[in-house]
């Protein structure tokens, strides 16, 4: 089972023998939109993309975007969370609220170069700020390539429990913030309206993300 580079969108292998599966859950909602929520048995292991695409993956802090892209993407990747490690690292025993414009300006400029490169690009994005998927779009489709959005989504109580597991905990106002923001993406997403300038959406819970292996590219 694998997932069409073209649009992102899950084709289910015919089983050598035995019944045939049962049908899905949930409905496809659209061509360019699947739903594997709840569905760790029909989740493919590898998400594959067209090489150069731009693949954005969204959630709650908390939720295990970090762990995810870590696990499974062996092509170029963009985690604000390395970002944040390195400046740490530069800067120990310093308050990280004091240093943070530094990490963003560099995460955004990292983000600025690897597009600019025209590489295969994974991204991860808390989804509070709409623009930087727009800006993401902008640039992906500029040298002719899509935007792809992968939302991993937990409720808030495990984003919370994975929060107190890394050890880094964001502030109510903003947790709420991420949280607002998350449901109005997801909400999008599920009645088939997504992102301006994405091109595909895959909706993954913890146990489907499990069973992914790869999040990449054809060559």
């Amino acid at each position: 089972m694998t997932v069409g580079h073209e649009t992102g969108q899950v084709r289910e292998a015919p089983a050598a023998d035995g019944p045939a599966p049962a049908p899905p859950s949930r409905p496809v909602m659209s061509e360019a939109v699947r739903d594997l929520r709840g569905r760790p048995a029909r989740t493919p292991p590898e998400l594959l993309f067209d090489a150069g695409d731009v693949v954005v993956v969204s959630g709650l802090p908390g939720s295990g975007k970090t762990t995810l892209m870590r696990r499974t993407v062996t092509d170029r990747r963009i985690d604000s969370q390395d970002t944040r490690l390195a400046w740490q690292r530069r800067l120990p025993g310093i308050p990280y609220a004091l240093y943070r414009p530094l990490t963003r300006t560099a995460h955004f400029a990292r983000t600025w170069w690897a597009l600019r490169s025209g590489d295969s690009l994974v991204v991860h994005d808390c989804g509070t700020q709409a623009w930087v998927r727009h800006w993401l779009g902008r640039g992906a489709r500029r040298r002719g390539r899509a935007l792809r959005l992968v939302v991993l989504d937990v409720a808030p109580g495990t984003a919370l429990e994975g929060q107190a597991d890394r050890g880094r905990w964001v502030s109510r106002y903003a947790f709420a913030r991420h949280r607002g923001a998350a449901r109005r993406l997801i909400a999008r997403v599920e009645a088939g309206r997504l992102p301006t300038g994405c091109a595909s959406a895959v909706l993954l819970d913890r146990e489907s993300a499990a069973v992914l292996h790869r999040i990449g590219f054809t060559k």
